[in-house]
């Protein structure tokens, strides 16, 4: 009974920010209009295949009764997670070619002496209200006063837990520019950030900062932050291309995508990559459309021709049903069924995008 009236105190709680965002604070879809994007149709992004019975949740309200209601214990870590912490010193003497993930699908990278910062969220909470919602297990290894001037960001959609208004406005007098999908960058401007500092791209468009070439690239997802946008932004992946050395790297971004045949199409395009930061975590089966399982993580790697793949949107928050761990387990035995090199770093720890190493499986500690 505890549980319930809790839950349900949350459930109103929740109801009443969104609310409160809807009317005073809401992104207005209609004022924008992308026609010369295929994507969009009657007002909204669609992705090339919709959803299928049983890959979507038939009912929001079912759902959020099991979230708060029906979760398992374990979604939890059951004590601190072990992190690198970075400090400004350590960053300044690291060498180009540098990759920090910094939590959840947050990373850090530096090439050509610039440092870039992709789906940015340091927030306490991925939520839009600041005092409930999925809650951190871990602090982020540096705070946002110690970061060095972020050269660009790049976010892949506008979820809660990619997309955090907090962090953008506090990092926008450091960051020189924006990147976004289409529409994500209306809202980024309808938030205060200067419209000359945004860049903004419908699939396969791309942009150029000095030697390296930032490709807006498919992903099958959805946008939102409210009831009334649904779909009114785009979603992407993003492949990230450092030509400034005698060699090639080839970064791919997953940002959140279920499995589909336009992996195969961007590894042909693009391929072959060094690293996929592939999304692996938070999925579900009454989900299946809009983000991958464990073993298509391994399998989309495949399709991109990826040389290292790095399992991230995991280890954070308490975003679905299985054990918070699940997703290394779960993604280490497919990895190593398909002959896939893989790195788990510590949140924090550094990785050599041009010969990553394994990592260690740190989450093993916790139940020790």
């Amino acid at each position: 009974m505890k549980r319930y009236a809790s839950g349900l105190m949350i459930i109103v709680i929740v109801s009443i920010g969104v609310m409160s965002m809807l009317r005073f604070n809401v992104f207005q879809p209609s004022i924008h209009n992308y026609p010369s994007s295929s994507q969009f149709d009657d007002g909204r992004f669609h992705n090339p295949r919709p959803a299928q019975p049983g890959e979507m949740p038939t009912s929001t309200i079912r759902t959020f009764w099991d979230v708060f209601f029906n979760k398992p214990e374990d979604t939890v870590p059951s004590s601190p997670i072990p992190i690198h912490q970075l400090t400004q010193a350590k960053l300044e003497a690291a060498p180009n070619r540098s990759l920090y993930r910094l939590g959840h699908s947050t990373i850090l990278m530096k090439l050509q002496d610039e440092w870039f910062l992709i789906d940015p969220v340091f927030s306490e909470r991925a939520s839009p209200v600041k005092f409930a919602g999925p809650k951190r297990f871990h602090p982020v290894p540096i705070v946002i006063d110690d970061l060095p001037p972020i050269r660009a960001v790049i976010i892949s959609h506008d979820h809660y837990d990619h997309l955090d208004r907090a962090t953008l406005r506090r990092l926008d007098s450091r960051v020189s520019e924006f990147i976004t999908p289409l529409g994500v960058g209306d809202r980024l401007v309808h938030w205060g950030i200067e419209a000359n500092k945004v860049n903004q791209f419908d699939w396969w468009g791309s942009m150029s900062i000095n030697d390296i070439a930032i490709t807006a690239t498919p992903a099958q997802h959805f946008s939102g932050r409210g009831l009334r946008d649904g779909n009114a932004t785009l979603w992407a992946s993003w492949v990230i291309e450092d030509k400034s050395e005698n060699d090639t790297l080839k970064v791919f971004f997953s940002g959140d995508t279920g499995y589909f045949d336009g992996f195969t199409e961007i590894g042909e395009r693009f391929g072959p990559f060094d690293i996929t930061l592939m999304e692996t975590g938070a999925y579900n089966e009454r989900w299946s459309y809009a983000h991958l399982h464990p073993e298509e993580s391994v399998q989309a790697h495949l399709d991109l021709d990826g040389q290292w793949l790095l399992p991230i949107h995991n280890g954070t928050f308490d975003l679905a049903f299985h054990a918070w761990d699940d997703p290394f387990e779960q993604v280490l035995h497919f990895a190593e069924k398909h002959g896939v090199k893989i790195t788990t770093p510590m949140i924090g720890e550094r990785i050599d995008m041009t010969a990553p190493h394994q990592g260690d499986a740190w989450w093993r500690t916790l139940d020790q």
